[in-house]
This record gives C-alpha cells, sequence and structure tokens, in this order.
C-alpha cells in the first residue's frame, strides 16, 4: 500500500479518505444581500439577518441559500463516490484512472463497521454483532483481494494494455479523489439525505465533514437547517388528519395557551411593558386565562421567549387543527 497523505487542512475521513474546502463564495451575509436584492449590507442587525435567514429555510425560499458556494477536494473510495455522484447539482472532475495511473489506495473496513446485512432494510445493515472470526476473515479478504487486484493491473500495465481496459480489474474499494463544487441550497440537500442515520456509514462520514465546513461559513443557516430541515418534521394530510381526529382539545388548548404566552414573553422582551398592558397583549393574541391566572403564570417565572414570527406561525398551525 502507498504512503497515505492526508492534507493539513483537511478532515479525514475513513482509513485513507479526506474532506478539505479549498474555497467558498459568501457566506450568511450574501443570503440575505440576496434576499434584500441590495448591494450591500446595509443598515440590518446581525439580529434580524439571523431571523430572515431562519424565515427563508423555514418557508423553503430556496434561491438565496444558491448565492453560497462551496468547492470541496474529497478522497473517497470508488463505491462512495458512485453514491454521491447520483447527486447531480454539482460540479466535479474527478481523478482519472484512463489518463492516470491507479494509486495503490484501498478501503479496509474497520472491525466495528462490519455487520450482517439487514434483515428489515435491503440497503442497510444490521444491529447484530458479528463475531470476531468472521470479522477477522472479512478484513482479511478485502486486502487479499484489493493487493491481488492492484498487483494483476501492475502487471497489465507494464505489459503495455490500455490503462482504460487495465482499471476494469481493480475493484471499487478503491480511493478516488475529485474536486465537488456546489451552492448552498443542494449542499444542505446532500447533508440532509447523507448525514441520516439511514445512510450508508461510510458516505455519513464524508457528509459529517462537510457539514463541519458549512457550520463555519454559513453559521446562522446551518443552525436553520438544523432546526427545520434534520430535526424539523411534516406532517402528511393523513397524519394532520388523525392528529385533528385523536388529539383531546384539551391538550391542543393547553398548548395553544402556552404558545400564546411565549409570544407575549417574546415581545416584552423585545421592548418592555407594564403588568396591565401585558395582560391586554395576551388577550388580543386570543388568550384566555383571567387576569388573576395571567399574572399567577406570569410570575411563576417560567414563561421563556422566542421567535415571535415562529410562534405565531405554530399559532396559525394549532388553530387550523
Amino acid at each position: 500500500m502507498t504512503e497515505n497523505m492526508i492534507p493539513d487542512d483537511a478532515i479525514k475521513c475513513l482509513d485513507k479518505g479526506f474532506v478539505r474546502l479549498v474555497d467558498s463564495m459568501g457566506g450568511d451575509d450574501a443570503i440575505v444581500q440576496s434576499a434584500r436584492v441590495s448591494y450591500g449590507k446595509g443598515t440590518k442587525k446581525v439580529t434580524q439577518d439571523r431571523g430572515l435567514i431562519r424565515y427563508l429555510m423555514r418557508h423553503r425560499h430556496t434561491t438565496p441559500f444558491e448565492m453560497v458556494e462551496f468547492k470541496f477536494h474529497c478522497k473517497m473510495p470508488i463505491f462512495v463516490a458512485r453514491q454521491w455522484v447520483r447527486h447531480r447539482t454539482a460540479n466535479i472532475n474527478e481523478y482519472s484512472m484512463r489518463y492516470s495511473e491507479a494509486r495503490d489506495d484501498f478501503y479496509i473496513p474497520e472491525k466495528k463497521d462490519i455487520h450482517f446485512q439487514s434483515k428489515l432494510n435491503k440497503q442497510g445493515r444490521d444491529i447484530e454483532d458479528v463475531p470476531d472470526e468472521l470479522k477477522e476473515k472479512v478484513i482479511q479478504y478485502f486486502e487479499e483481494m484489493s493487493q491481488k487486484s492492484f498487483n494483476i493491473y501492475q502487471e497489465l500495465n507494464e505489459a503495455g494494455i490500455a490503462r482504460e481496459l487495465a482499471r476494469a480489474i481493480i475493484p471499487v474499494n478503491i480511493y478516488t479523489e475529485w474536486y465537488w463544487k456546489n451552492d448552498l441550497h443542494n449542499t444542505l440537500h446532500f447533508l440532509h439525505l447523507r448525514m441520516d442515520s439511514h445512510a450508508q456509514y461510510e458516505i455519513r462520514v464524508y457528509a459529517d465533514a462537510m457539514a463541519e465546513y458549512v457550520k463555519k461559513i454559513a453559521p446562522f443557516a446551518f443552525e436553520a437547517f438544523m432546526d427545520y430541515v434534520v430535526n424539523g418534521m411534516r406532517f402528511t394530510g393523513v397524519e394532520r388528519s388523525i392528529f385533528s381526529k385523536n388529539l383531546p382539545k384539551r391538550i391542543l388548548d393547553e398548548i395553544y395557551e402556552d404558545v400564546i404566552y411565549q409570544i407575549v414573553a417574546t415581545m416584552h422582551h423585545n421592548k418592555s411593558r407594564d403588568q396591565e398592558e401585558l395582560y391586554h397583549l395576551y388577550q388580543k393574541n386570543g388568550g384566555k386565562d383571567t387576569q388573576g391566572d395571567f399574572e399567577l403564570k406570569w410570575d411563576s417565572g417560567e414563561v421563556e421567549p422566542g421567535n415571535v414570527r415562529e410562534l405565531t406561525e405554530f399559532k396559525e398551525k394549532l388553530e387550523s387543527l
């Protein structure tokens, strides 16, 4: 095997692979600038920028996120690359074994990553533990077939056989490299699918590494992505109907009241009001508690502020149920 070289500015992935950010264009500022169709930062506050980005992500206004671009240099096994390339929105330039000689770099899995085929998922692994003896045999076969195929490839190469044909001898656990350029919107779509626990472990490692770079370049956008896409949840018409029919009205009313209290707390946090004004604001937003009950709950200190726009939208969703 050749000596494994990982660039200093890269995040190591698997045994010999890596991801590194070569270049990027724009960040959170480019998203808000595009959304406001302006030519400068203007007089908007950072908190307003964050709020706008969260609004755009929450409502799936994707075009402003396309104004940010990333160029990654990645090294991965070919079988990972073949999954990766299914995301067809990127610009890719890959190391060619037709023009250049193959390199003796093969992915050998670690014992902890060797599992049986899942009985429930045709394209996944089972959580059942594999006997250590069988794990060692798997690793042995990986190493033997990798070395044997590469020795045959070298023999054909030295005999003058065309590289474009000789490369077909090599298995898909050999490493390849490419430059991969994509905009933020489509990069986040890639991360959503490939960071998921159902994605194959070997590509999930690369998605996690890319996410670290995205988080640094566009922190507000990444935060919104995690809140609304990765950790968020959407319901189908059928699921919504089930909730409407089966959730007790008492539960919905309690949640609804809590949201109204949070709206009032947030507005009070943004602009301080006295107790009388707060109760009128509570009533204006649809609150049903008496003034005495309101003051009792308010004085408990348990009501936390949030985001007025998000809470208002959530209140509207509850009303629709």
